[in-house]
């Protein structure tokens, strides 16, 4: 992810989309019995949200967003690992969610939904995402607030598996990828297990 704020828009997706479609070749014909997969953006942003301008004047991208690209991270038929090197904002913050697990830099950097400060409604299959990765008072406060939440307050919040300096982002969202990358022999069924605890 280095397309400076890495704002969603369609061309962004469907990069996306064909690295997944690359990484899952992989593994098929490599028939490995370990993987996962970790995201990372660089500088102090892991992604700033959606491209709201192509967003809002393209016809089904909140559609093609979510089915796309968050519910293929969310059910993707290995362990995910989000290493938020930086700002996770909206479209951003949620596509951190949909990863299995979250190392966050401790320091700097914040998670962030921000639709009421421009007065836009949530695509419900979005919302149903941020609901079933938050309690409900942390859910109130992400929604309703636009509360940004630092590195200790994700960690304690649960939104974050793990908070790290700077310099260990990367290497404990590694550590995380290889003690996980174990179940990924468990695929196809790892995929469907993820559906099931999801359920959207």
């Amino acid at each position: 992810m280095k397309n400076g704020e890495n704002r969603f828009d369609s061309n962004f997706i469907n990069e996306i989309n064909a690295i997944l479609d690359e990484i899952e070749n992989i593994i098929k014909l490599e028939k490995s019995e370990r993987a996962a997969l970790i995201t990372i953006g660089e500088g102090k942003l892991y992604s700033n949200g959606l491209d709201l301008k192509h967003a809002l004047s393209t016809p089904g991208f909140f559609d093609n967003y979510y089915l796309k690209l968050l519910v293929r991270v969310l059910t993707f038929p290995i362990p995910t690992v989000a290493a938020i090197n930086g700002h996770a904002f909206a479209g951003g913050f949620m596509f951190a969610l949909a990863h299995d697990y979250r190392v966050m830099r401790a320091d700097k950097g914040f998670l962030c939904m921000n639709e009421v400060e421009y007065s836009l409604p949530l695509h419900p299959g979005m919302a149903a995402i941020v609901r079933i990765k938050m309690s409900p008072k942390t859910y109130r406060d992400c929604i309703l607030h636009a509360h940004r939440f630092n590195g200790p307050d994700s960690l304690d919040q649960g939104l974050v598996d793990i908070i790290a300096s700077e310099n260990d982002v990367l290497p404990k969202a590694k550590e995380l990828a290889l003690k996980w990358s174990k179940f990924a022999s468990a695929r196809p069924f790892y995929g469907k297990l993820k559906e099931e605890i999801v359920r959207i």
